[in-house]
């Protein structure tokens, strides 16, 4: 995986809960990609943090688990899909008010079963520029990643 220099600061003029200590909290978020290059994007469910905002899915790793672990379980639990083989791509941290995130994208280009948000939220499967509004911070590089892989204008990822 590729790291990207110091965190993406989301929201910097509000305050960090836990201070500037604060320990990271490591995240497997899949990026699913079809044959035609479309991604998958879905909303943040209802009283969460940024809820409504638009994110590649994923979520927290458990004690023990690696990041692959932990991804084959979110997106089961979450969208409903099982996934093959999973392509660790880039981490990115993330400081967001409320937790300092380590996102570990991981590349999907193969799962099965319907779609089915268990979480209440909604998705929508995206090319360059992504129509979808607002999208969460932590997202807007994977956007930047895809543009550049793409040769797609870098200034018009997000419409």
């Amino acid at each position: 995986m590729t790291r990207t220099a110091g965190p993406l600061v989301a929201d910097g003029d509000l305050p960090r809960m836990g201070g500037a200590g604060r320990a990271q909290v490591e995240v497997a978020v899949g990026v699913l990609v079809r044959n035609d290059g479309a991604f998958l994007l879905t909303s943040r469910p209802p009283g969460k943090v940024y809820e409504g905002y638009w994110e590649f899915p994923g979520g927290k790793l458990e004690r023990g688990e690696t990041v692959a672990q932990a991804l084959r379980r979110e997106l089961r639990e979450e969208i409903g899909v099982e996934v093959g083989p999973i392509h660790p791509w880039r981490v990115e941290v993330v400081d967001y008010p409320h937790a300092l995130v380590r996102l570990n994208f991981c590349k999907v280009y193969a799962w099965s079963g319907e779609l089915h948000m268990h979480e209440g939220q909604q998705f929508a499967w995206q090319q360059l520029p992504v129509q979808v509004r607002p999208v969460l911070p932590g997202t807007v590089p994977v956007l930047q990643w895809f543009a550049a892989e793409r040769a797609f204008p870098a200034a018009t990822h997000v419409a």
